[in-house]
């Protein structure tokens, strides 16, 4: 019998929420979620999601850094991402999100989109959830974007981002 036998598998994860607006403008690109550092933050038991990033870059200034709508996986493996989104009320014909390997060009592959959903407004509350596994690379960050085709700009009022890498 194998000493691997009796070891529990391991599991990382990294647990993201942003409990305060941000801003989408009109009928703009997508635009990376951001969120909170160390103990406005769920979890980040594994330094996925860290001020100082594995690039050296430091986030002064979350609110306004598109990098701290980053995680970057701790370890290579299948990974669950898990996104939540909630809009304010707006006259919208449609709700855009989408998970991205790299959405700022940080590697040689940026920008490499999955998961991209487009939404017809629901009656109530505008929220979203959604699920989506793919490998994951501790060189290739992650994160959550969103859009809306409103005429004026729109506020995202609570959104969470998850990794589990199994």
């Amino acid at each position: 019998m194998s000493d691997t036998a009796n070891v529990a598998p391991t599991v990382e994860v990294c647990s993201l929420k942003r409990d305060t607006p941000q801003s989408v403008p009109a009928n703009s690109p997508y635009q990376i979620i951001r969120f909170p550092f160390g103990t406005a933050e769920s979890s980040d038991q594994f330094a996925m999601h860290q001020v100082n990033q594995p690039d050296g870059h430091v986030v002064t200034d979350w609110p306004s850094d598109d990098r701290s709508g980053l995680i970057w996986p701790s370890r290579a493996g299948w990974g669950d991402l898990y996104a939540m989104i909630q809009w304010e009320a707006g006259d919208y014909t449609e709700l855009r999100d989408q998970f991205v390997r790299d959405p700022l060009g940080l590697t040689p592959r940026p920008n490499d989109t999955t998961a991209t959903e487009h939404r017809p407004p629901s009656p109530g509350m505008q929220c979203w959830v959604k699920r989506w596994g793919l490998f994951v690379d501790p060189g290739t960050p992650l994160a959550v974007r969103a859009t809306h085709d409103d005429d004026v700009a729109r506020n995202i009022t609570l959104a969470e981002f998850k990794l589990v890498i199994h």
